[in-house]
Protein backbone atom coordinates (compact mmCIF):
# COMPACT_ATOMS: atom_id res chain seq x y z
CA UNK A 1 0.00 0.00 0.00
CA UNK A 2 1.44 3.40 -1.00
CA UNK A 3 2.10 6.31 1.30
CA UNK A 4 -0.93 8.46 2.07
CA UNK A 5 -0.49 11.92 0.55
CA UNK A 6 -0.52 14.81 2.99
CA UNK A 7 -2.52 17.98 2.47
CA UNK A 8 0.61 20.01 1.61
CA UNK A 9 2.67 17.14 0.27
CA UNK A 10 5.82 18.27 -1.54
CA UNK A 11 5.39 21.95 -0.67
CA UNK A 12 8.02 24.08 1.09
CA UNK A 13 7.14 26.66 3.74
CA UNK A 14 8.84 29.45 5.67
CA UNK A 15 7.26 30.13 9.07
CA UNK A 16 8.42 33.26 10.90
CA UNK A 17 8.03 33.11 14.65
CA UNK A 18 8.43 29.35 14.27
CA UNK A 19 10.18 28.73 17.58
CA UNK A 20 7.14 29.03 19.86
CA UNK A 21 3.37 29.11 20.20
CA UNK A 22 1.31 29.16 17.03
CA UNK A 23 4.45 29.22 14.88
CA UNK A 24 5.86 26.06 16.44
CA UNK A 25 2.58 24.17 16.04
CA UNK A 26 2.30 25.42 12.45
CA UNK A 27 5.77 24.11 11.59
CA UNK A 28 4.97 20.70 13.06
CA UNK A 29 1.53 20.55 11.43
CA UNK A 30 2.79 21.48 7.97
CA UNK A 31 5.61 18.93 8.25
CA UNK A 32 3.20 16.25 9.43
CA UNK A 33 1.09 16.93 6.33
CA UNK A 34 4.00 16.50 3.92
CA UNK A 35 5.69 19.91 3.71
CA UNK A 36 9.32 20.76 4.30
CA UNK A 37 9.62 23.71 6.63
CA UNK A 38 12.03 26.55 7.39
CA UNK A 39 11.66 27.32 11.09
CA UNK A 40 12.56 31.02 11.09
CA UNK A 41 12.92 32.94 14.35
CA UNK A 42 15.07 35.52 16.09
CA UNK A 43 15.38 32.87 18.83
CA UNK A 44 17.98 30.67 17.11
CA UNK A 45 18.13 28.01 19.82
CA UNK A 46 14.34 27.73 19.88
CA UNK A 47 14.23 27.38 16.10
CA UNK A 48 16.93 24.70 16.20
CA UNK A 49 14.93 22.78 18.84
CA UNK A 50 11.75 22.82 16.72
CA UNK A 51 13.68 21.82 13.58
CA UNK A 52 15.37 19.00 15.48
CA UNK A 53 12.00 17.76 16.73
CA UNK A 54 10.69 17.66 13.15
CA UNK A 55 13.77 16.05 11.60
CA UNK A 56 15.09 16.15 8.04
CA UNK A 57 12.00 17.96 6.75
CA UNK A 58 12.96 21.11 8.69
CA UNK A 59 15.69 23.75 8.56
CA UNK A 60 16.28 26.37 11.26
CA UNK A 61 17.18 29.88 10.11
CA UNK A 62 17.80 32.92 12.30
CA UNK A 63 15.41 35.69 11.27
CA UNK A 64 14.79 39.14 12.69
CA UNK A 65 11.69 39.99 10.66
CA UNK A 66 12.44 43.72 10.85
CA UNK A 67 15.70 43.32 8.89
CA UNK A 68 15.33 43.12 5.10
CA UNK A 69 18.73 41.46 4.48
CA UNK A 70 17.75 38.67 6.88
CA UNK A 71 14.53 38.07 4.92
CA UNK A 72 16.57 37.91 1.72
CA UNK A 73 18.92 35.42 3.34
CA UNK A 74 16.06 33.32 4.72
CA UNK A 75 14.38 32.96 1.33
CA UNK A 76 17.73 32.24 -0.31
CA UNK A 77 18.60 29.54 2.23
CA UNK A 78 15.15 27.99 1.85
CA UNK A 79 15.44 27.67 -1.93
CA UNK A 80 19.07 26.54 -1.77
CA UNK A 81 18.26 23.83 0.80
CA UNK A 82 14.83 22.64 -0.37
CA UNK A 83 14.83 23.76 -4.01
CA UNK A 84 11.65 25.85 -3.93
CA UNK A 85 9.26 28.00 -1.89
CA UNK A 86 5.48 27.60 -1.88
CA UNK A 87 4.19 28.90 1.45
CA UNK A 88 5.07 31.85 3.70
CA UNK A 89 3.51 32.14 7.14
CA UNK A 90 4.15 35.56 8.69
CA UNK A 91 3.68 34.51 12.29
CA UNK A 92 6.11 36.64 14.29
CA UNK A 93 4.41 39.20 16.49
CA UNK A 94 4.60 41.17 19.71
CA UNK A 95 2.14 43.12 21.86
CA UNK A 96 2.11 45.55 24.79
CA UNK A 97 -0.93 46.29 26.94
CA UNK A 98 -1.70 49.20 29.23
CA UNK A 99 -3.05 52.73 29.38
CA UNK A 100 -2.82 54.25 25.89
CA UNK A 101 -1.65 57.58 27.30
CA UNK A 102 1.34 55.82 28.84
CA UNK A 103 2.36 53.94 25.69
CA UNK A 104 6.02 54.67 25.05
CA UNK A 105 7.25 55.51 21.58
CA UNK A 106 9.63 52.57 21.91
CA UNK A 107 6.74 50.16 22.51
CA UNK A 108 4.73 51.67 19.65
CA UNK A 109 7.65 51.51 17.22
CA UNK A 110 8.48 47.96 18.28
CA UNK A 111 4.97 46.80 17.39
CA UNK A 112 5.03 48.66 14.08
CA UNK A 113 8.43 47.18 13.20
CA UNK A 114 7.62 43.56 14.04
CA UNK A 115 3.88 43.24 13.49
CA UNK A 116 3.52 45.37 10.37
CA UNK A 117 6.89 46.04 8.72
CA UNK A 118 7.93 42.44 9.40
CA UNK A 119 4.82 41.16 7.63
CA UNK A 120 5.37 43.57 4.72
CA UNK A 121 8.91 42.27 4.27
CA UNK A 122 7.70 38.68 4.53
CA UNK A 123 5.12 39.30 1.81
CA UNK A 124 7.59 41.18 -0.41
CA UNK A 125 10.35 38.59 -0.29
CA UNK A 126 7.92 35.69 -0.07
CA UNK A 127 6.42 36.76 -3.39
CA UNK A 128 9.89 36.97 -4.93
CA UNK A 129 10.82 33.52 -3.65
CA UNK A 130 7.59 31.90 -4.78
CA UNK A 131 7.91 33.56 -8.21
CA UNK A 132 11.47 32.26 -8.54
CA UNK A 133 10.20 28.76 -7.82
CA UNK A 134 7.47 29.19 -10.47
CA UNK A 135 4.99 27.02 -8.57
CA UNK A 136 2.44 29.54 -7.34
CA UNK A 137 1.77 29.54 -3.64
CA UNK A 138 0.13 30.90 -0.53
CA UNK A 139 1.03 33.64 1.95
CA UNK A 140 -0.68 33.56 5.34
CA UNK A 141 -0.45 36.60 7.61
CA UNK A 142 -1.18 36.37 11.32
CA UNK A 143 -3.49 39.20 12.28
CA UNK A 144 -5.81 39.04 15.28
CA UNK A 145 -9.28 39.66 16.57
CA UNK A 146 -7.63 42.99 17.37
CA UNK A 147 -7.09 43.51 13.65
CA UNK A 148 -10.87 43.76 13.19
CA UNK A 149 -12.06 45.56 16.35
CA UNK A 150 -10.44 47.98 18.77
CA UNK A 151 -9.57 47.56 22.44
CA UNK A 152 -8.67 50.38 24.83
CA UNK A 153 -5.70 48.69 26.49
CA UNK A 154 -3.97 47.31 23.36
CA UNK A 155 -4.38 50.23 20.97
CA UNK A 156 -0.97 49.85 19.35
CA UNK A 157 -1.43 46.12 18.87
CA UNK A 158 -4.83 46.69 17.26
CA UNK A 159 -3.40 49.40 15.00
CA UNK A 160 -0.64 47.14 13.70
CA UNK A 161 -2.89 44.11 13.29
CA UNK A 162 -5.48 46.26 11.51
CA UNK A 163 -2.68 47.27 9.18
CA UNK A 164 -1.95 43.60 8.52
CA UNK A 165 -5.61 43.06 7.62
CA UNK A 166 -5.56 45.66 4.83
CA UNK A 167 -1.98 44.88 3.77
CA UNK A 168 -3.16 41.31 3.18
CA UNK A 169 -5.99 42.45 0.94
CA UNK A 170 -3.67 44.73 -1.02
CA UNK A 171 -1.04 42.02 -1.48
CA UNK A 172 -3.76 39.59 -2.60
CA UNK A 173 -4.96 42.06 -5.23
CA UNK A 174 -1.39 42.79 -6.36
CA UNK A 175 -0.73 39.09 -6.91
CA UNK A 176 -4.04 38.66 -8.73
CA UNK A 177 -3.47 41.71 -10.93
CA UNK A 178 -0.10 40.41 -12.08
CA UNK A 179 -1.40 36.83 -12.42
CA UNK A 180 1.25 35.46 -10.06
CA UNK A 181 -0.87 32.52 -8.86
CA UNK A 182 -0.07 33.54 -5.28
CA UNK A 183 -2.85 33.85 -2.72
CA UNK A 184 -2.65 35.96 0.45
CA UNK A 185 -5.01 35.60 3.41
CA UNK A 186 -5.02 36.69 7.06
CA UNK A 187 -5.91 34.74 10.21
CA UNK A 188 -7.68 36.43 13.14
CA UNK A 189 -7.60 34.41 16.36
CA UNK A 190 -9.16 35.14 19.69
CA UNK A 191 -6.93 34.72 22.76
CA UNK A 192 -4.56 31.79 22.22
CA UNK A 193 -3.27 29.83 25.21
CA UNK A 194 0.41 30.15 24.37
CA UNK A 195 3.59 31.79 25.65
CA UNK A 196 2.40 35.15 24.32
CA UNK A 197 -0.08 35.34 27.24
CA UNK A 198 2.62 34.82 29.87
CA UNK A 199 3.12 38.56 30.58
CA UNK A 200 -0.64 38.94 31.09
CA UNK A 201 -0.69 35.97 33.47
CA UNK A 202 1.56 37.91 35.83
CA UNK A 203 -1.37 40.27 36.51
CA UNK A 204 -3.49 37.37 37.85
CA UNK A 205 -3.07 35.17 40.91
CA UNK A 206 -2.33 32.24 38.60
CA UNK A 207 -2.24 31.37 34.92
CA UNK A 208 -5.39 29.30 35.35
CA UNK A 209 -7.17 32.33 36.81
CA UNK A 210 -6.20 34.29 33.70
CA UNK A 211 -7.41 31.51 31.40
CA UNK A 212 -10.73 31.30 33.27
CA UNK A 213 -11.28 35.06 33.09
CA UNK A 214 -10.45 35.27 29.40
CA UNK A 215 -12.56 32.22 28.58
CA UNK A 216 -15.63 34.00 29.91
CA UNK A 217 -15.24 36.57 27.11
CA UNK A 218 -15.41 33.89 24.40
CA UNK A 219 -18.90 32.57 23.55
CA UNK A 220 -17.56 29.02 23.17
CA UNK A 221 -16.25 29.32 26.73
CA UNK A 222 -12.60 28.49 26.08
CA UNK A 223 -9.37 29.89 24.69
CA UNK A 224 -7.96 28.73 21.39
CA UNK A 225 -5.04 26.34 21.46
CA UNK A 226 -2.06 26.83 19.09
CA UNK A 227 -3.16 23.70 17.22
CA UNK A 228 -6.55 25.27 16.50
CA UNK A 229 -4.84 28.10 14.65
CA UNK A 230 -2.28 25.82 12.98
CA UNK A 231 -5.16 23.81 11.50
CA UNK A 232 -6.57 26.95 9.86
CA UNK A 233 -3.13 27.91 8.53
CA UNK A 234 -2.79 24.39 7.09
CA UNK A 235 -6.07 24.85 5.22
CA UNK A 236 -4.96 28.19 3.79
CA UNK A 237 -1.57 26.74 2.82
CA UNK A 238 -3.17 23.82 1.00
CA UNK A 239 -4.85 23.71 -2.39
CA UNK A 240 -8.17 23.19 -0.58
CA UNK A 241 -8.40 26.99 -0.25
CA UNK A 242 -7.59 27.65 -3.92
CA UNK A 243 -10.41 30.20 -4.34
CA UNK A 244 -9.59 32.20 -1.21
CA UNK A 245 -7.45 35.32 -1.36
CA UNK A 246 -7.61 38.60 0.50
CA UNK A 247 -9.86 36.92 3.06
CA UNK A 248 -9.80 37.53 6.82
CA UNK A 249 -10.33 34.10 8.39
CA UNK A 250 -11.82 34.59 11.85
CA UNK A 251 -11.08 32.01 14.56
CA UNK A 252 -12.60 33.73 17.56
CA UNK A 253 -14.99 31.31 19.23
CA UNK A 254 -17.88 33.61 18.29
CA UNK A 255 -16.59 36.87 19.80
CA UNK A 256 -17.31 39.03 16.75
CA UNK A 257 -20.74 37.49 16.15
CA UNK A 258 -22.63 39.89 18.38
CA UNK A 259 -23.39 41.19 21.86
CA UNK A 260 -23.55 38.93 24.92
CA UNK A 261 -26.99 37.71 25.95
CA UNK A 262 -27.67 40.11 28.83
CA UNK A 263 -30.85 41.71 27.52
CA UNK A 264 -33.46 39.47 29.10
CA UNK A 265 -34.17 37.99 32.50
Amino acid sequence: MGRVMGRVDGKVAIVSGGASGIGRETCKTLAREGARVVVADINTQGALKVADDIGDAALAVTLDVTKEPQWENCVSECIEHFGRLDIVVNGAGVGFSGNFEETSLEQWQGMIDINLTGVMLGCKHGIKGIKASDNGGSIINMSSLGGLVGAPDIAGYCATKGGVTLLTKSVALHCAQYKLNIRCNSVHPTYVDSEMLDPIAEMFESRQAMVSAMSEEVPLGKLAQPQDIANVILFLASDESAMMTGSPVIVDGGQTSGMPGKHSG
